[in-house]
């Protein structure tokens, strides 16, 4: 049964995860607020609200494991295995604030987190407040020097029309939606974890990690077959930042989330920081500021060999 629960979970989460970014633009246009701003903030946000929902019902059910791990295995998950697919699909060229600004804002973050668990096995109150004023700040910063640019956020203007209504509607599905879905998630994934004799960590990196970043997978090929591909490394790489800033910034300030598996710190975590890290040097090796086929087809053999290795080894 357990399955049935997961994948009724994956699918209320996709839906309401859609719905809650399509209300949060509407009324975001309601307030008149900028295009630009609700690219950065309000359509980020909302995108991480699937993740969030999942691992604070996972902390507040006493399952930290899948909390941590669904942040941790969904960050991976974004660099292994959807910019690998994205850059199978064609070359990605990189923009220069790739490593002037995302790239080390992202392994900052990663750090940090590392840090945060490593010291006393537990992300604190104050230690998820620090995360989610660090995504605050990273955000005005951002805003402010995209004032000074051209490139338009990709943000639905037709949403700028949509009645009070429609809105209501869409937000009250959204919530609906993202409440039962990440409920039935988390609780058919201890269900498969026990029923396949794993722990609740390895089902919180692997198979609810795959899930939560579908949507960033599906954003991510449509920029990516219309050209946008800077667009979609971008997301990618904000999609990570927004996930330990945000998600697991949140769910700190709301329970402190203790490290319950040992393998989290002794492994996971060191696959996140590896995947993170490797792309600076992907970009400078070998036709410089690319993430070509061979590095993407590079990025899902070694997100396979980590998928292999989480669930062979014991």
């Amino acid at each position: 049964m357990g399955i049935v629960w997961l994948v009724l979970g994956f699918f209320l989460l996709v839906i309401g995860g859609e719905y809650l970014v399509r209300s949060s633009v509407a009324l975001s246009f309601k307030f008149n607020i900028s295009k630009m701003v609700i690219g950065m903030t309000v359509v980020s946000f909302a995108t991480s609200a699937p993740e969030l929902l999942v691992s604070l019902q996972a902390a507040l059910t006493g399952s930290p494991a899948i909390a941590i791990n669904n942040v941790v295995g969904s960050n991976i998950a974004n660099i292994g295995l959807v910019l690998g697919i994205i850059a199978m699909v064609g070359s990605i060229v990189v923009d220069r604030s790739f490593y002037k600004m995302n790239w080390p804002v992202m392994m900052l973050f990663s750090l940090v987190l590392y840090y945060f668990l490593w010291n006393d096995n537990l992300l604190s109150t104050l230690e998820g407040l620090v995360l989610f004023l660090g995504i605050i700040l990273f955000l005005v910063i951002l805003i402010k020097k995209s004032k000074n640019s051209t490139i338009a956020e990709e943000v639905d203007e037709t949403l700028a029309v949509v009645s009070n209504f429609k809105i209501t509607i869409w937000l009250l599905i959204g919530a609906v939606s993202l409440y039962f879905g990440s409920e039935w998630l988390v609780d058919g994934a201890k269900q498969f974890a026990e029923y396949i004799g794993v722990s609740e960590g390895v089902i919180g990196v692997s198979v609810i990690a795959i899930g939560t970043s579908i949507p960033e997978l599906a954003a991510s090929i449509i920029a990516a077959m219309k050209q946008e591909k800077a667009i979609s490394l971008g997301n990618l790489i904000g999609s990570n930042i927004f996930n330990i800033g945000s998600v697991l910034g949140l769910t700190a300030l709301v329970k402190p989330i203790p490290v319950t598996e040992s393998q989290i710190l002794s492994n996971d975590i060191f696959w996140m920081l590896g995947f993170a890290f490797i792309l600076l040097p992907m970009v400078f090796i070998k036709k410089k500021f690319q993430i070509t086929r061979i590095k993407g087809f590079l990025l899902i053999l070694g997100y396979g060999i980590f998928m292999f290795l989480i669930f062979t080894s014991k």
